[in-house]
Parts: structure tokens; C-alpha cells; sequence
């Protein structure tokens, strides 16, 4: 007695297995942690290293590329990309998935330990740190306060809002934006230094030395203890002012003698503005595993409390929330679940027209579901829109099992035999199918599971999930099932006149496709080359449907981002963001608008539009971005474009094109290159927003310091380019404590004073004989240009050029487009290479192709070994490429596009149509065995099996109707793949029905003419 007929007889012993099933995934449920997609981080190590003076070229050829070499070695590095700007070296190690970000990081520092010994002396110690790759806001929060500066609302956002809203657990740091925290700031007035003969040297000296604190110890007598404070720290204005620079004779020189102190801003060139008020934004960033949605719900309890301790006055309001889309995208998904298991349980209710008969195989989908859940929390996977999107998918899978089973056993009952009797007989009869049947869609995802990089992470859940329904539901149509079947399904002899109809319809159908399928098996080459021809149409298809990354989803968020030209000040560059505030108070659907310029320098205007929410809008967020980005390209000026949010978690700055130019040569001749390549470009109106991030036009001023002249009066020139830096740059020299927060003390000269490039020569250094020299003894100056920032990439310079899609434009279509034009414009010794978007389309591609192609191989060898012949699995795949040119066409009519969901969409596709093959093909064999002719077997396993077919192709397709039609948040994702199970499964399973049979047919007739070949050859042997 094997275990389905144990179960058929022993009831309450199914039902345990089910309930078990059930208990251990609900408690799984409740532990799964919700988030967008799957934890798809990759690591990522950030060294900074900062040499105080140094140019770009300096740091380049005596820093970056010291590091660069020594990390290099490392094993597991994807991609080293470094920027050299004057002051400082940046370089960003990107790892392979599956390396440990603890162990990069510790062996990035144990690589830059190794050769800090070749670095300059006067560098300052690099800093290594981690930083996830997904650690950008989630949640922008502005303030304002009406009649208060913006220094007070920095310093309220600073002590109470960012340290309560630090302690949110998964909350790895809160920043502010367009901050104006507290500082010292020291004016120097250089004309009154020169006039009492103070350099800066002594100022920033003086101060060092009278603003400390330093323990003074304690006092004990025989009872009491008493500590010692020494009051030599320095904390008001007025303080800072008495400081003592020297003595003159009876006189005392004071800092307030030669400059002018004040509490003041640490920094000036940052703005935040939201809706059309200037505000502090509090920037609210996740850990790399946390969720969005815990965040932003623990957020939400917080604000009455924080609102409750803000001074009168203040309003704060969230300008920017991630999870919202998140949230609303998840309940998209839910909703599309429910909508499936109606359509689902209809259809199953109109193929078998009984109440009884319906609940069998719709219990098998909450029992398969939830029992994936356990499955998920094994392998430490989440609930995320990918999972979601299996679940969606399994409504339709998981009940084709049971159905079969149902089908079966119901027809052995209308036969007239006992419920009992005809479960054991019809699930003994029907077991090898359904445990193929599950294997072999358990198979496909097998190679899913495995893919390498971020995107076969990505859908390692999706697959993994998807096969853990299928087996759950493999399980209970072999235990569950058929002992319901036996215990509801009853043998009706009068029927109604409902059910009659529907009956004398599907018994139409059922003898119209037995002479349709006759006539065709004696026209089968016929049937053969239509076949090949539709095939064939796969590659036309193919090369028709454009390919993308992943859709553009309307996220509900428009950003913008724009580039002054070089030298631009913040004044400049802010009157530009006031542009994009008029436009968006044109435009009906805008809700918020968000902009901050100065991040990462004043050139660069970000902003944020958050839009209304998706009931409200009469447009799209994809036509909104068309539009406004059609009024932004007429501002001149600037260079400033509109874009979607990316999916699958990509930086929310970058542009989709992203195409790397390196050379060993100069920047100059790859500065001309790049921009060569930009004019060979420009003309695709399929590219926008076409730019490079090689910028060589940076105005700069030279000082050429006299290093003889200056040593002959023992000035030595580290001096003269401190005091520069003093002056022009500012200095921050030490820090003070206000309401027990330590800020810093910065020194620089006043802003009047700093216009004109002759203010760089004069100022006044001492010599060594105590006389007061002026820098323009012992310098010039020139204006020049130079580069804003030396940039490499994989140890070799590079420039990149970046690009924006027009609408209806793939990236597929743009790589390939630049591709070819690099081929004409890069001379010999340069070479290119892909980063951000563009970099993982090409991985992606690549790995989903190949994991494709091992789907049809694990299956191949899954049912080979079932079927015990290479032959029969022939035979079933020969429907793959058929339902493939349905759902590349349903992907062309409905405006789809090759991405990753229609990848995977293709790759369950493949399991799906295998069944109906299976179906057929076994049951023939099993009439075959009984001694029925070819050609009759396969007809009457054909027909017989055709209910079955069509009632598990409608529910799976109806199943994937609702992701095909979805609107709202995410939906152009779960459209891709929708349409795919849609087209393919419709289109796939009516040429099966005649293909299969044709096939096998054809392979009967050559495995029965090679055998009587082999008789004849026997028969002609001597006998021994």
C-alpha cells in the first residue's frame, strides 16, 4: 500500500499531514519580514583619503593610484572606481555577491596599511568604511518655522528631531539637508592684521592654546572630596574676541583687534527648499537589511511626540516617503491574489459544475501557499514584491495537480463505479503524471535559483518560493485529493439543465477536436512545417521586442537633476530650482516639490516631485516626466533633465546609459575623445540628456609661489599656501560646547573681501626677521582652467558618458547604438566598459539567457529519466518554442519589453506548457502498453486528456490575467509577466494539442521501421 492509497483509507491521516503543513507555515508568516525585493546588497568599501592642498593631479598619481594598486589584488572585486578632486582622494571597491562586507572591509584595510608607508607624510589617515550599496533616504522630513532663522530651526532639527529619530531600530543614520548648524565663525579683516603685524599662524595658535580643556584633578581632605575644574575653554562671542594674540609694550593685541566674531553658520553653500518655503530636511537613512515599512510605521508613532516637544511655530511635515510606494505596491499584489483565486475557482467551477467537485482543488491553494511560506522562512527569504509575484503565479500552478487528479477519478465515478474504488484506481492510474508533472516544474526553477550576480539573487526567492508551492501542492494531490475525492465526489444520474448544456458543449468540443486532431495526424508534415514556421517566428519576434533592464514603474516620484556650468555660484544655481517650483505648481498632479542645491557641490540643483496618489492623477508619473522634461530642455543655462525612479533598487541619480571610456593616455586626449564620442551620439533622438562627468573647464586661479625668494626671507612656502587656505577656503582650527554639543571654530576672511583674483595676493606672511611680507612679492597668480575631478575606473582613467532614454528607446537599443559608434570613434588603446544601469542589463542578460537554456536541460534529463527515453522528452519540449512566439507576441501587442520579469515569465513558461505534453504522452504510452495501435492511442489520450488541459490552462491563465491587467503602484512589473503566461499559455497550448500528437506519431513510425529493421537483420544472421 503506497502513501496516496493509505491516505484514500485512512482520512484523518490526510487531513493531519494538511493541517501540519498549515500549522508550520503560518507560524513561519507571521515571522517573515516585509520589504520591496529580496536583500540584494552588494558589498560595498569606501577609502577616503584627504591631503589639505594637494591639486587633483597630485592626488591621482601620489594617492589613488598607490591604493588602487595595492587593493587591486583582492580577491572577488567587481568593479574599483576612485575620483581625484584637489584635497582629497575617493575610491569605492565594489564586491561580488557572497562576499562578507566585514571581510572586504578588513581586507581593504589591511591593503591600505601595507603601502600607507609610500603615501605622503602630510596626508591624513585614510578612513575605510562600509557603506551598503541601498543606503540612500528613505524618508526626506521638512521643517520650517515662520519668522525664525534658519540657524535656530537647524539646531532644533539637530537636537530634537535627528537623535529621536536615530533610535529607530533599522535606521542606520539620519542627516540633514540645507543645514545651518552652529559654528565660531572668526571675519578676518586683513587690512587691520597687516596694520598690528598679525599673520594667521599667530590667530590660529592663539586660539589653540586658550580654548582647551584640561583636568585639573581634585582636592581630599579627611571627610570631604572636591574635583578641580579649570575654566579655560572658550564658549561666547565675546570670549572668542578677548582672546590675547601678543603684547604690545602696555598694549594687548586682541583677536577682536583685527577680526570680527560672531555665532554663525558652519555652512552657507548648501540650500533646501520644499514647496516654495526654505526648510531644513532631516534625511532619514535604513540599514541595509531593515524594512522600509517597520521604519516608516515606528516613524509615524513618533511624530505626535516629536511634534509635541518642537518650540511654538514650528511645522514639520514628510516630504518624501519611500515605503508609500512599497506599501501600496505590496497591497497592488495582494489585491491581484484575491482577484486570481475568483478567477480561478470560476473557472474551475464551470468545468466541473459542482460545488463538491470545485472545493477539492481550490483547498490545495491556501494549504500550497502557506506551506511556501514555510519554505521561505527556511531558506531565509522575505515577503517582497518578487515572492508576492511567485504567489500570484502559483494560485494558477498548484491547482493543476490536484485537477488532474480530480478529472480523473471524477470520470472513473460517472463511469458508474463506487467514490472509494475509483479514487485508488483513478490516483494509481493518474500518480506517475502528477509526480512528473511537479518534478519536472520543480526543475525549471532549479537553474533560477542558481544564477550568479544581483539579479540571479533577485529571483532566487521568486524561483525557490514558486518551486516550494509546486512541491506542497504536488504533495497534497497525492495525499489530500484523492481522500477528498473519495469522501465528496458522488455519482449523479440526473443533472440540471445548466450542467446539461455546459456537458453537450464540452462533448462537442471533445469529439470536434478528436476529428480535428485525426485529420491532422494524416496531414502531420503539414502540421510539422507550421510548427518550424512559428519557431522560426521566435526569432523575428526576438529581434523586434526591445530589451530593458527592468520597466519603469510609476513609483509616484519624478526626479530632477541639473548642472550648472562650472564656476556657478549658489545664488546661480538656486534660481534654477525656483524654475522647477513654477513648473510644478503648473501641473495639477504635483503634491510636493523637494529641491536641495549645493549636494554634492553648488553647481548641482536635486529635486524631488512627489505626486498625488495614483486614484487622484489623471496621468501617469512616465507622462508627467514627458512633459516636464520637454519645458526643462528649453532652459538655458543649465543643464537639467527630468527622470523616472529606477527599479530593482538602482541609484535614483544615475541615468539609465552609462557607457565607460578608458585609456592609459592624458585626460586632455580623453577629455577630446569623450567628447567626440558625445557629437557621434547627439544625433540618436532615442539618447537624451547626453553629457560626460569628465570635466576639464573648471575655472581655477594659479599661485606660483617664488620658492627662492620666499626662502631667502625664511618664509617657508607651506606658509603662504596655509594661509591661503585661512583666508580663501577656511580653516577650522578647534571647537567649542553650546548646550553640551561640541561645534566647530572656523576662521576665514570676510566674503567682500574675496572677489577679485588680486585679493589672493594681498595678504601679509612674517618673515624671518619679523617684517611684514606681501603675497604678491612672492607669488603670482593666472586664470586657467583645470579639471573638476580626475576620474578612474578598474585602475585605468576614464571618463564616462551618460544618457537618458527617450520614450519608446530600450537600453538594449542605446548600448547596442553606442557600441557601434564606439567602435568608429575609439582609436586604438581605448576600450569600453559599462557601469550602473547599463553594467548589470549586460550581466543580466547574459546569465538569464544561459539559465534559460539550462531550464531545458534540467528538464530534459528530469523527464528522460521519468519516461526512461530520451525520445519521449522530445517530444514533450517540442511545445516550448511554440508558447514562446505567444508570449513574445502578447509581449509585442500590449508595448512589453524584454526585462527580467519576462525573462523569468519565459522560464516558467517552460514548465508550464511541459505538462500538457506529459499528459498526453503518458497516458498514450500507457494505452500503447495495452496494446492499442499508435495512432488510436494517441487520439484517445488526446481526448481524454483534452478537459483536464483546457481546465488547467484556464485556470493558469486566468491566474496571470490580473497581473496582465494591472494598474496602479508596481504594475508595469507584474504586467511584463502576465502577459507572457497570457500569450505563451493560450497560444502554446492550442498548438500543442496537435503538434504532440503529430510528433509522437511521427517518432512511433521510425522507432517501428527501425525495429523491423533490426528483426530483418536478426532473421538474416546464420542460427548457431
Amino acid at each position: 500500500m503506497n502513501l496516496t492509497e493509505l491516505c484514500i483509507r485512512r482520512p484523518v491521516f490526510a487531513t493531519v499531514l494538511s493541517l501540519v503543513i498549515c500549522l508550520i507555515g503560518i507560524v513561519a508568516w507571521q515571522r517573515l519580514a516585509v520589504r520591496e525585493y529580496p536583500n540584494i546588497d552588494v558589498p560595498v568599501v569606501n577609502v577616503r583619503t584627504d591631503y589639505t592642498g594637494a591639486s587633483a593631479a597630485v592626488i591621482e598619481s601620489q594617492i589613488t593610484q598607490v591604493l588602487e594598486d595595492s587593493i587591486s589584488g583582492l580577491d572577488g572585486i567587481d568593479t574599483i572606481t576612485s575620483t581625484s578632486r584637489d584635497g582629497r582622494s575617493a575610491i569605492t571597491v565594489r564586491f561580488n555577491l557572497g562576499v562578507s562586507p566585514d571581510v572586504a572591509a578588513s581586507d581593504v584595510r589591511d591593503r591600505v596599511s601595507r603601502v600607507r608607508g609610500r603615501l605622503p607624510e602630510e596626508v591624513d589617515e585614510p578612513i575605510i568604511a562600509k557603506v551598503e550599496d541601498d543606503a540612500q533616504p528613505i524618508i526626506y522630513i521638512s521643517i520650517n518655522a515662520e519668522g525664525v532663522s534658519r540657524l535656530e530651526v537647524s539646531d532644533v532639527a539637530d537636537t530634537l528631531v535627528v537623535d529621536r529619530l536615530q533610535t529607530i531600530p533599522g535606521v542606520s543614520s539620519v542627516e540633514l539637508r540645507g543645514e545651518r548648524l552652529y559654528s565660531m565663525r572668526i571675519w578676518l579683516d586683513r587690512s587691520r592684521m597687516a596694520a598690528l603685524g598679525v599673520t594667521v599662524q599667530d590667530i590660529e595658535d592663539a586660539l589653540r592654546a586658550q580654548n582647551l580643556t584640561v583636568p585639573a584633578g581634585r582636592i581630599e581632605s579627611h571627610q570631604r572630596e572636591f574635583t578641580v575644574e579649570s575654566r579655560t575653554d572658550l564658549a561666547t562671542p565675546e570670549e572668542f574676541a578677548a582672546v590675547i594674540l601678543r603684547r604690545d609694550g602696555l598694549y594687548l593685541v586682541r583677536l577682536g583687534d583685527v577680526a570680527r566674531v560672531e555665532l554663525g553658520p558652519e555652512n552657507e553653500r548648501i540650500l533646501a527648499r520644499y514647496n516654495s518655503r526654505e526648510s531644513v530636511t532631516v534625511a532619514v537613512i535604513k540599514q541595509a537589511t531593515a524594512n522600509p515599512l517597520d521604519i516608516s510605521a515606528e516613524l509615524q508613532r513618533r511624530l505626535p511626540e516629536i511634534r509635541a516637544v518642537l518650540p511654538p511655530g514650528y511645522e514639520l511635515t514628510i516630504s518624501y516617503d519611500s515605503s508609500i510606494f512599497i506599501d501600496r505596491s505590496i497591497e497592488a499584489v495582494y489585491s491581484t491574489i484575491a482577484e486570481a483565486v475568483g478567477l480561478v475557482v470560476v473557472v474551475i467551477f464551470l468545468f466541473l459544475r459542482s460545488a463538491r467537485a470545485t472545493l477539492i482543488p481550490i483547498i490545495t491553494i491556501p494549504v500550497s501557499l502557506i506551506g511556501a511560506c514555510a519554505v521561505m522562512y527556511a531558506f531565509g527569504f522575505t515577503l517582497n514584491t518578487v515572492t508576492l509575484l511567485a504567489f500570484v503565479l502559483a494560485i494558477g500552478l498548484v491547482v493543476d495537480d490536484a485537477i488532474v487528479m480530480l478529472e480523473n477519478i471524477f470520470r472513473h465515478i460517472e463511469a458508474g463505479m463506487r467514490p472509494l474504488e475509483a479514487a485508488i484506481r483513478g490516483a494509481r492510474e493518474i500518480a506517475f503524471a502528477v509526480i512528473a508533472m511537479t518534478l519536472t516544474l520543480a526543475a525549471v526553477y532549479a537553474p533560477v535559483a542558481f544564477a550568479e550576480g544581483r539579479i540571479g539573487r533577485l529571483f532566487a526567492e521568486f524561483a525557490l518560493t514558486l518551486a516550494g508551492a509546486v512541491l506542497v501542492s504536488g504533495f497534497i494531490a497525492l495525499t489530500l485529493t484523492p481522500m477528498m475525492c473519495g469522501l465528496l465526489l458522488r455519482h449523479q444520474t440526473s443533472h440540471g439543465r445548466a450542467y446539461r448544456l455546459i456537458e453537450r458543449g464540452f462533448a462537442a468540443l471533445d469529439g470536434g477536436y478528436g476529428r480535428t486532431l485525426s485529420g491532422a495526424l494524416r496531414l502531420w508534415p503539414l502540421v510539422l512545417v507550421l510548427a518550424a514556421g512559428i519557431g522560426a517566428a521566435n526569432v523575428f519576434l526576438f529581434r523586434a521586442l526591445p530589451s530593458e533592464l527592468a520597466p519603469v514603474e510609476d513609483r509616484g516620484t519624478i526626479n530632477i537633476r541639473g548642472t550648472a556650468p562650472e564656476g556657478s555660484t549658489l545664488d546661480y544655481t538656486a534660481r534654477y530650482g525656483a524654475i522647477v517650483e513654477t513648473l510644478a505648481r503648473e501641473i495639477p498632479e504635483v503634491a510636493g516639490v523637494l529641491f536641495i542645491v549645493g549636494s554634492p557641490d553648488v553647481t548641482t540643483v536635486i529635486s524631488t516631485l512627489t505626486l498625488k496618489t495614483w486614484e487622484e492623477r489623471a496621468h501617469s508619473q512616465q507622462q508627467i516626466v514627458r512633459a516636464i522634461a520637454a519645458r526643462l530642455s528649453r532652459v538655458p543655462g543649465i543643464n537639467i533633465y527630468a527622470s523616472n525612479p529606477p527599479s530593482l533598487g538602482q541609484n535614483a541619480r544615475e541615468k539609465a546609459v552609462q557607457f565607460v571610456i578608458q585609456s592609459s593616455g592624458s585626460f586632455a586626449e580623453l577629455d577630446e575623445i569623450a567628447q567626440k564620442m558625445i557629437r557621434a551620439v547627439a544625433d540618436n533622438p532615442g539618447l537624451t540628456d547626453v553629457d560626460s562627468d569628465l570635466t576639464l573647464n573648471k575655472p581655477q586661479l594659479d599661485v606660483s609661489i617664488d620658492r627662492e625668494k620666499a626662502a631667502s626671507l625664511g618664509i617657508d612656502a607651506a606658509v603662504i599656501a596655509r594661509t591661503l587656505e585661512t583666508f580663501f577656503g577656511g580653516r577650522q582650527v578647534t571647537r567649542f560646547d553650546r548646550n553640551d554639543k561640541q561645534y566647530d571654530v572656523i576662521v576665514a576672511v570676510e566674503d567682500a573681501d574675496k572677489r577679485q583674483p588680486s585679493d589672493l595676493t594681498s595678504l601679509y606672511v612674517r618673515a624671518a626677521s619679523g617684517a611684514m611680507v606681501q603675497v604678491s612679492n612672492l607669488a603670482t597668480v593666472r586664470e586657467m582652467v583645470g579639471p573638476k575631478e580626475l576620474l578612474r575606473f578598474n585602475k585605468s582613467r576614464s571618463a564616462t558618458i551618460t544618457a537618458n532614454l527617450a520614450p519608446g528607446y530600450s537600453l538594449g537599443q542605446a548600448l547596442a547604438y553606442m557600441e557601434d559608434q564606439a567602435r568608429e570613434v575609439l582609436p586604438p588603446g581605448y576600450r569600453f566598459d559599462y557601469a550602473g544601469q547599463s553594467r548589470e542589463f549586460r550581466e543580466a542578460s547574459g546569465s538569464l539567457y544561459v539559465t534559460f537554456l539550462l531550464a531545458l536541460a534540467f528538464i530534459f534529463l528530469v523527464l528522460a529519466a521519468q519516461f526512461e527515453s530520451f525520445v519521449a522528452p522530445v517530444v514533450i519540449l517540442l511545445s516550448v518554442p511554440l508558447s514562446i512566439a505567444g508570449a513574445l507576441a502578447a509581449l509585442l501587442l500590449s508595448g512589453g519589453t524584454l526585462n527580467v520579469y519576462s525573462q523569468i515569465g519565459l522560464i516558467t513558461l517552460v514548465g508550464l506548457i511541459s505538462k500538457h505534453g506529459i499528459l498526453i504522452v503518458e497516458f498514450a504510452n500507457h494505452l500503447v502498453a495495452e496494446g492499442r495501435a499508435r495512432r488510436d492511442a494517441v487520439i484517445e489520450a488526446a481526448r481524454l486528456r483534452l478537459r483536464p488541459i483546457l481546465m488547467t490552462t484556464g485556470a493558469m491563465v486566468l491566474g496571470a490575467l490580473p497581473l496582465a491587467l494591472a494598474s496602479g503602484p508596481g504594475a508595469e512589473s507584474r504586467q511584463s509577466i502576465g502577459w507572457v503566461i497570457v500569450g505563451g499559455l493560450s497560444f502554446g497550448t492550442v498548438l500543442t494539442l496537435f503538434v504532440v500528437p503529430a510528433v509522437y506519431l511521427l517518432v512511433g513510425r521510425k522507432q517501428a521501421r527501425v525495429a523491423v529493421e533490426d528483426a530483418a537483420v536478426s532473421a538474416s544472421l546464420p542460427r548457431s
